[in-house]
């Protein structure tokens, strides 16, 4: 068959505004250090270096961390603690950190979230912790009403006004499948799409991506144009419960899978690891239907309840997501959430609103999806071959920077494009899914377990700190300079498979 290579369709002027942060002197300052006012030795970080650094702080305090998060305008890591030890303060100051004691422990805020879950799993609600208000904060969509409002109202009430704050959306948690151009699948009912994540290679050297769970749940056979057949197959699918994430295998094991993600224009952002998101820190989505937008990272270990599309009375619980303010509409499941640094935070999974009016966007982080899958980023070259090392991803977390370099595939689907094909069903936004039962297809999700500690990964986003800039890398890949076409109208024509 003839190399084609993965494109993603990019849509809406409003992508525009993420190219330009893409720019290549937006962050030229993150590499530079500063003293900090008030303790004289915060260092100045990229949002990729902050998430590592709280990785570490997290080890050396223990008990006494209380979550973290990165101030994208001083560029500058956040720790929250929860003893006044001076050894432990100096510990955590030395490192590079501003500290500031709080309240609430991890461990009183992570016990907040059980009660909700107990008292509170309603269709259209979310929590997640959020550490600038070291809060856990409660959300309700508009369906959630009458006797439900006023049950969720007091489950809140009585964690206690300093544990956690409820807020409205105006709109409806759902997940973001629809028909539309990206990758394809063909259902009873009709055609379901999705977009593509990242390209990955499987534990067993093949070629593969990676896209949201519910697109797995929905269809099996993914194709990259709406009638064409299909050459990608799920092997693993996870939804609802610890993650919304699958991987689906190239069915030509001589496909190439680059690691970038298409922005739009004839540009990409190359994908080099995978990483946690940090609360705070700016990152980008690629889906397609809505192309290149940006946001912040805002609460981490999401806890999302979806109206099941199966039971009128169920609810699709989803946990460990990544939480932003990120638009997204249908069609841009399973699409890619990075920094402009290349770093892959997440999978689009679900949310309220639009890119017209705003809301929550919930996203799988990538970290978790890899190691339950047992891939890793990128290929190391064409098809199979390049799987190579893969093996290592058995560990999942080597990918995190894993095939960065073999590109391989991740990010290009990334973009959306490929994914579609990966995604395809979540499109389905429909009832395919729906009766996709895409939870439905639990089943397939098998090894969702292994997705446990999903969301953790969310971190993922912290990159994004780095704000669109990072895409603006013009010349440099991982900037996605592209972005700065991004805006370009979401041609729905672009191909999105992997090269094959």
């Amino acid at each position: 068959m003839p190399k084609r290579k993965a494109a993603i369709a990019v849509g809406g002027v409003a992508a525009l505004g993420a190219a330009a942060l893409l720019l290549p002197n937006a962050n030229a300052s993150q590499d530079k250090n500063q003293a900090s006012g008030t303790t004289g030795t915060a260092k100045t970080l990229k949002a990729a270096d902050a998430s590592g650094l709280a990785a570490q702080l997290q080890k050396i305090l223990g008990d006494a961390f209380a979550g973290s998060y990165y101030d994208s305008g001083k560029q500058q890591l956040v720790v929250n603690v929860v003893s006044g030890d001076n050894n432990v303060i100096l510990q955590a100051k030395k490192a590079g950190a501003i500290v500031r004691q709080v309240e609430n422990s991890a461990a009183e805020l992570k016990a907040a979230a059980r009660t909700l879950k107990t008292k509170a799993t309603i269709p259209g609600t979310s929590w997640a912790v959020d550490p600038r208000t070291d809060k856990v904060l409660v959300t309700a969509d508009s369906t959630v009403t009458g006797a439900k409002w006023d049950r969720l109202q007091s489950t809140v009430k009585s964690l206690g006004a300093d544990m956690a704050t409820l807020k409205k959306s105006s709109g409806t948690f759902k997940t973001f499948v629809s028909g539309g151009d990206a990758i394809f699948s063909q259902v009873q009912g009709g055609n379901v799409r999705c977009s593509l994540g990242f390209n990955v290679t499987a534990s067993d050297g093949s070629p593969a991506f990676l896209t949201a769970g519910h697109c797995g749940v929905a269809a099996k056979d993914w194709s990259d144009s709406q009638n064409g057949q299909p050459i990608a197959t799920v092997d693993q699918a996870t939804f609802p419960g610890q993650g919304d994430f699958s991987l689906v295998k190239y069915n030509d094991p001589n496909t190439q899978a680059p690691s970038e993600v298409n922005v739009g224009n004839g540009r990409t952002v190359q994908i080099k690891q995978a990483a946690d998101a940090t609360v705070g820190a700016t990152v980008f989505r690629m889906g397609s239907t809505t192309g290149l937008h940006d946001g912040q990272v805002t609460g981490l270990d999401a806890t999302v309840n979806f109206q099941s599309e199966t039971d009128p009375n169920g609810v699709d619980t989803v946990t460990g997501l990544i939480q932003t303010n990120v638009c997204a509409e249908p069609g841009d499941s399973g699409g890619s959430l990075f920094t402009q640094d290349g770093s892959a935070l997440g999978l689009t999974s679900g949310g309220s609103g639009d890119c017209t009016n705003g809301g929550e966007t919930f996203f799988q982080p990538v970290t978790t999806a890899l190691q339950a899958t047992g891939a890793t980023l990128g290929d190391g070259g064409a098809g199979a071959g390049g799987q190579a090392g893969a093996g290592d991803q058995s560990g999942a977390g080597d990918q995190a920077g894993a095939g960065a370099g073999d590109g391989s595939g991740a990010g290009d689907e990334a973009g959306a494009g490929a994914g579609d094909q990966s995604g395809a069903g979540d499109q389905s936004g429909a009832g395919d899914q729906a009766g996709a039962g895409d939870q439905a297809g639990a089943g397939d999700q098998s090894g969702a377990g292994d997705q446990s500690g999903a969301g953790e990964g969310a971190g993922a986003g912290d990159e994004a700190g780095a704000g669109g800039d990072q895409i603006g890398g013009g010349a440099d890949p991982s900037a996605p300079s592209d972005a700065s076409g991004s805006g370009a109208a979401h041609d729905g024509s672009s191909s999105l498979t992997g090269t094959r």
